[in-house]
């Protein structure tokens, strides 16, 4: 194994001064509106894989997050991990089970308390970026801009809700969440947290909390009232670092299992929208678990899909509102960081982004992308593909996929027939059927008319194994709590009304 003792953190746009992890967690945003990369890539060998089988997954947590977050003691991750996955809030003790079914083993990441993977780092989250504020003496209160297409909002929410300085306001466009998750954000109670539906898509929300991160003025102005700006959104490396973690817990699984030998290669299929989930499982195979490809999969807002094998770029499409809406995304912006450790080149990554900004497109060439391909397989399927497939695996396992999982799964499959690979591969399940039962019932083919979502809820149950979550059934009687609508150049005032209370 091969730690970095003093790990440091530098800008994929190459401005700014270098930081500790504590540090880089509490900006959020680098100040030249880069992101935060690890100046180098711990690496790891096979002893160190072999080790986790014998590991619960807080252990397997503390020894990833210990590479990384070198500034942290031993004492603090162990506090900050025990605080996030312990205690009952997650429904499955392993945490992220894997379940063998007769295609593909599935990596379910939907156990914890707001039924989406984004619990298994805003869970953890508020843990590391409390104690960075009390490590670094930082004395102003954080206020967390988030914007989401659905599930960062709610777990994001759940983590952050009445922690101490802290105040969080979540951004999420109107009409592009599902029903449960629109009910989850805005029934969420803490007296530091606020919920703004944008009119507008999500790269509309994401490029307006982008803005407020830039906007100097703004920030001085916070400043001045002793607040600082921090994101939870997966721009933030205190987000992603956490989501390595699942990537060697399953391939230990695996091999527990007796599925794959200790360093087999494995391959990974993941449903992609912001590219945070995936490039998680890129830093697992740069760290040295053996993943061979990862196969990005799509829904109709296909635009990572078309830049994995074109090499272009183009956020200059239509957007599709689909019945995977955490994907519905056209700027994915941890691609900036892939790009960035592909290339080693801050300034033909500054350029790139200005490129997105100001024309919407750009273009990484030919070396680049061959770079790209020899990790990375893409793929996309429509609505009517994924609910087919939701169908055709219940038939087949009598399991019950969500719909974002679904694409993945479908993909997976493509991936399969295209190149004739024979390594085992990974679906990674990022969302609990029950939080898309409309679209998954209608695949199914069960009657809804006349049932409301909570009914919706109980019909699903009685063709799922799994039980309704118990944070989705609470719903029910759970008051609505945030009505708030703005016009997309409305959200800086929304940020500075809710920093002023």
């Amino acid at each position: 194994m091969n730690g970095v003792k003093d790990l440091k953190y530098s800008s994929t746009r190459g401005g700014g001064a270098k930081a500790a992890s504590a540090e880089a967690i509490i900006q959020g945003l680098a100040a030249d509106g880069g992101l935060f990369v690890p100046e180098e890539m711990p690496a790891v060998d096979l002893d160190f894989i072999a080790e986790f089988s014998r590991l619960s997954y807080e252990e397997r947590a503390a020894r990833i997050l210990g590479l990384f977050l070198t500034d942290y003691t031993a004492e603090e991750l162990a506090g900050c991990i025990s605080r996030a996955y312990s205690g009952g809030k997650f429904d499955d003790v392993r945490v992220a089970p894997v379940r063998m079914l007769k295609d593909f083993p599935i990596l379910e990441l939907w156990h914890g308390p707001t039924s989406a993977f984004k619990d298994m780092a805003l869970q953890l989250l508020p843990q590391l970026l409390q104690t960075a504020l009390k490590k670094t003496g930082e004395v102003a209160e954080i206020l967390i801009l988030v914007a989401t297409s659905g599930d960062t909002g709610k777990a994001a929410l759940e983590g952050f809700a009445d922690v101490d300085r802290i105040k969080i306001l979540v951004f999420y466009p109107t009409g592009g969440v599902s029903k449960i998750q629109n009910l989850q954000m805005c029934t969420q109670k803490g007296q530091n947290v606020c919920v703004v539906a944008v009119e507008g898509n999500f790269d509309d929300a994401q490029n307006g909390v982008k803005e407020i991160f830039s906007d100097k003025a703004f920030c001085d102005k916070l400043a001045a009232r002793n607040v600082k700006l921090s994101s939870a959104n997966s721009i933030n490396w205190g987000r992603l670092v956490p989501q390595i973690v699942y990537y060697f817990s399953a391939y230990a699984d695996l091999v527990e299992k007796g599925a794959i030998q200790a360093g087999e290669e494995i391959d990974f299929c993941v449903p992609t929208g912001n590219f945070g989930d995936i490039l998680a499982g890129y830093y697992a195979k740069r760290m040295g678990l053996p993943v061979a490809q990862l196969v990005c999969a799509s829904n109709s807002n296909n635009v990572l899909t078309d830049f994995l094998q074109t090499g272009v770029y183009d956020k200059k499409r239509d957007f599709y509102k689909t019945i995977s809406p955490s994907m519905d995304i056209l700027i994915s912006s941890n691609l900036e960081r892939l790009l960035y450790h592909e290339t080693n080149d801050a300034a033909q990554i500054k350029d790139w982004m200005r490129q997105l900004a100001s024309e919407g497109r750009y273009e990484v060439g030919a070396p680049v992308l061959q770079k790209l391909k020899e990790t990375f397989w893409a793929g996309w399927v429509d609505d009517a593909a994924t609910k087919a497939t939701i169908r055709e695996v219940y038939a087949k396992e009598h399991y019950v996929l969500d719909t974002h999982s679904a694409v993945a799964y479908r993909v997976a499959q493509a991936y399969k027939k295209d190149t004739g690979s024979k390594r085992p591969l990974v679906v990674v399940s990022t969302a609990s059927p029950y939080k898309f039962n409309e679209s998954v019932l209608d695949a199914l083919g069960a009657a809804r008319e006349g049932l409301d979502e909570f009914s919706l809820l109980d019909k699903l149950a009685s063709l799922n194994e799994s039980p309704i979550p118990q944070g989705l059934a609470s719903l029910k009687d759970a008051a609505i709590l945030h009505k708030t609508t703005c016009e997309k150049t409305a959200m800086r005032a929304m940020a500075e009304d809710f920093a002023k209370k």
